[in-house]
């Protein structure tokens, strides 16, 4: 279990050397890291879909999809995050032996950034596969196909695992994602209730006068 904000640390990302170039937003700077990013995680989806009808070997079966979750988990963990998005997350033991959990982000506009089509690709990934993962535990669970339990349970620890760590990384480690989600509904609530003010004054305005004058909203009305 990921430790309290208390022990988090958010970071410059290995001081990364300036940008002489301009950024680029179509193409795929990172093409390997960016194959790589998905093929190891959408092969173990396809490999646990279907395995059963290549293989009879529960066994081999569940080493192969348990290397393919292994290998994404390190790969987006270590290499296409930093490469693609400039986040990278990680766990450090300091001297006095308290663990701290570290995100970097990468900062400063003279700083190399990725492409907007590696970014795209980066966050489809790391979300769709985590949830394709969530499905398949319940159908598991539901079709009563216990022993491939542990195999789902898995998947979605470590690529839930990885989402986690690079959400943290993008809104700020100091940052609480249940403030995150609490702000954003909250100013939805407000923008809501203020229109809704706003109409309502309106409509006592018109009913007492069919011409007023309108001044900004949030004013009110004069009547002629």
């Amino acid at each position: 279990m990921i430790p309290q904000d208390a022990n988090d640390e958010e970071v410059a990302l290995f001081d990364a050397e300036e940008d002489v170039g301009k950024r680029s937003k179509s193409n795929l700077k990172h093409p390997v890291a960016s194959f790589f990013h998905l093929f190891f995680r959408v092969s173990a989806v396809l490999t646990y879909l279907l395995c059963e009808f290549f293989s009879r070997s529960f066994i081999a079966c569940m080493v192969t999809i348990i290397l393919l979750l292994s290998c994404d988990f390190w790969t987006v963990k270590n290499i296409t995050g930093r490469l693609m998005v400039g986040l990278r997350w990680w766990n450090q033991v300091d001297e006095d032996g308290c663990s701290r959990w570290v995100f970097e982000a990468r900062k400063g506009s003279g700083k190399q950034q990725a492409s907007d089509s590696e970014s795209r690709i980066f966050w489809l990934g790391l979300i769709v596969c985590p949830v394709l993962w969530v499905i398949l535990a319940f159908s598991t669970l539901f079709s009563f196909k216990i022993k491939w339990v542990p195999v789902v349970i898995m998947g979605v620890v470590l690529q839930g695992a990885n989402l986690y760590g690079y959400v943290r990384c993008k809104v700020g480690s100091k940052t609480s994602l249940k403030n995150v989600a609490t702000n954003y509904f909250g100013r939805q609530f407000l923008k809501q209730h203020e229109g809704r003010c706003w109409k309502a004054q309106l409509d006592s305005c018109l009913d007492q006068d069919p011409n007023p004058v309108l001044l900004n909203q949030g004013q009110g009305c004069n009547k002629i």
